[in-house]
Parts: C-alpha cells; structure tokens; sequence
C-alpha cells in the first residue's frame, strides 16, 4: 500500500519559503500541499502565477498538487476524517524526536509560522508532536530547511 504524504503550511510569511518548500515537495514525492492561513500561494488573487513563488519553486509549484484552505483546522479536521494521521512540527514539552516518526498510513505534516509556530490549536488537533533537536545556540532551523531535513529523514529518500 503506498501511503499518501501531505504538507500543511499555516501562516508561512516567506515567499522564498514556500517556493522552497514546492521545491522539496517535488523531490520527496509529496501527494498535495495545503497553503492555510496567510501563506503566499502560487496564484495571485487573479490567478495568475506569482513570479515570487515562481523563482524558488523553479516550476515545482506546477508538479505538485496544492490547494488553499483558509483555516489550518478546517484541513487538519477533513485529513483526520480520512484516517490521515497528523504530525504538528513544532517545539513542545510534549514533542518527540522526529527521527523516532514511522510513517504507517497516510500522513499529514503541519508547519507553522517561522517566528510563532503552530497554536495551541492546531497543536491540540494534532495526533503526534514532532521536533528537530538543536545542538547550537539557535532554537530552530527555517521553515524550509526544517521540511526538506524532516521529510528526507521520515519518507527514507
């Protein structure tokens, strides 16, 4: 059975961001990205491709499936529905090491805002907490970056 992988944006300020994250998305064989919340999406209001997103995603915003949904719950509550497990990333007392994640049935993973993270909320509708464990003097790594290390780790690509 080949398991569907999905990612879950909410309120990424970054355009170079989520262009980066398309860009990762591709390479891992993500099913479809959820933009929530403020995330830039590929289109404009007017639906004409951003040339931002563009840039980064260097086409990939074409090859992978996306949609945007205002609400990051909204998406979360309809994936669970599904029998879609949910994998908040983010720092918590509660959070696990990403590396102990085994993916057994389709997935979802939610990224939050590069300053503020995920809120209680969403963190609360979550079934697990995951986090990458920092060894120097920062908290945490960029969004982007965080994808691109979590997904090749967890999907083995």
């Amino acid at each position: 059975m080949n398991n569907k992988t999905y990612l879950i944006l909410h309120n990424i300020r970054s355009v170079q961001n989520v262009g980066a994250i398309f860009r990762t998305a591709d390479a891992v064989g993500i099913s479809k990205i959820y933009l929530t919340g403020y995330t830039p999406t590929p289109l404009d209001r007017f639906g004409r491709e951003r040339s931002d997103v563009a840039k980064t995603a260097l086409g990939a915003q074409k090859s992978v499936e996306w949609e945007y949904v205002k609400t990051a719950t909204t998406i979360i509550n309809k994936l669970k529905k599904d029998k879609t497990e949910i994998i908040a990333v983010e720092q918590s007392s509660n959070a696990i090491d990403y590396k102990k994640v085994k993916i057994k049935q389709d997935t979802a993973f939610v990224f939050g805002n590069e300053v503020k993270g995920l809120s209680k909320s969403v963190l609360g509708k979550s079934d697990v907490v995951v986090q990458i464990n920092m060894l120097g003097q920062k908290e945490s790594l960029n969004v982007s970056v965080a994808v691109g290390v979590l997904m090749f780790r967890v999907l083995n690509v």
